[in-house]
């Protein structure tokens, strides 16, 4: 959707969640070789939160909706649809987002998962707000929530120390219809399957009977993320006739410290225009952008009226960008 035409769904607010536990690089260096200036030097990341017994993606999800629900200043009532983005579901099936679902007391509407990994926001953002724009639903809560640490290889140094568990999730509301340029302005997504080896788990129910491990070939992974994450910000500049010089925040998948600065340089970005979470959350997959959003917007700098990037790219590859006037 181009600037000056009727905008997409509006943002009405945002909510986050984290585990309790907080491990450090400090703490983790005790039972995996591995230390915090190694860390730091490769990712930025200082620390992460884990979630423990009771904890799961359907509770985090939960309770960053309610939080998201309370800022908005309305009710579960009013929420038609539910589009949860994990790759860590509670089950196989149902759909974790029939377990929000359940919780919130809002039973009747749409709810499903969407599966994009780290770009699994994105995906149900865009899914979300096509699904408003229809019509379907008045009201949407767009969640991405994810327990990453159950899937990792805690023997494996290059990946068990690069995520962490969280959720974030926004309330969104159906294009007005009016000629204000607030909303959803234009959202670009991509997936190439050919590198599917370069960022996986090793299990499934259908291939192994077994949830598996994430794997990576971190390299590969930095230089396909650099050059697509670029392209498709390029893409949705180029779509809604916005300048790079005109945003205001750029929120990004939280993946490494040098993947937000490497992209940034290459697009001109100003450093301090960039909303920058990894340090303290790791990688949360499709958590970290609402997540960073969440953050950015509660302690002041994400106000309205500001234009507003979103990106992300993770296995599969996924990738894609939305820009957004809160």
């Amino acid at each position: 959707m181009t600037q000056g035409g009727v905008t997409g769904s509006r943002v009405l607010g945002t909510g986050s969640a984290l585990p309790r536990r907080v491990v450090t690089n400090a703490e983790l260096a005790q039972t995996v070789d591995t230390s915090d200036e190694w860390i730091v030097a490769r990712t930025g990341i200082r620390q992460r939160h884990i979630a423990g017994e009771g904890e799961t993606t359907a509770s985090l999800a939960t309770a960053a909706a309610r939080a998201a629900l309370e800022d908005a200043g309305i009710e579960a009532s009013s929420i038609g649809l539910i589009v949860l983005a994990t790759a860590t579901p509670d089950n196989t099936f149902p759909a974790t987002a029939t377990k929000v679902q359940a919780a919130l007391g809002c039973q009747g509407g749409i709810a499903f998962d969407v599966a994009a990994v780290c770009s699994g926001f994105l995906y149900a953002l865009a899914t979300a707000d096509s699904l408003l724009r229809t019509g379907m639903a008045k009201r949407a809560l767009v969640i991405g929530a994810e327990t990453f640490s159950r899937i990792l290889d805690w023997e494996d140094r290059t990946t068990c120390v690069l995520f962490g568990d969280g959720a974030g999730a926004v309330v969104l509301e159906a294009p007005s219809g009016a000629n204000d340029g607030v909303g959803i302005l234009g959202t670009k997504l991509h997936a190439d399957g050919d590198q599917h080896d370069l960022l996986y788990v090793d299990g499934g129910p259908s291939s192994t009977q077994t949830v598996g491990h994430v794997r990576m070939r971190g390299p590969e992974v930095f230089r396909h993320a650099v050059v697509n994450l670029a392209d498709v910000l390029k893409e949705v500049l180029e779509d809604t006739g916005v300048s790079v010089a005109e945003i205001d925040w750029v929120v990004p998948h939280q993946a490494n410290a040098r993947i937000l600065d490497a992209t940034a340089r290459k697009l001109g970005l100003a450093p301090e225009k960039v909303v920058v979470t990894v340090d303290r959350h790791a990688n949360t997959s499709a958590a970290s952008v609402p997540l960073a959003l969440d953050l950015a917007r509660r302690d002041g700098r994400i106000k309205q009226g500001d234009l507003v990037m979103l990106e992300a790219m993770g296995g599969g590859f996924t990738w894609g960008a939305s820009l957004i006037r809160m």
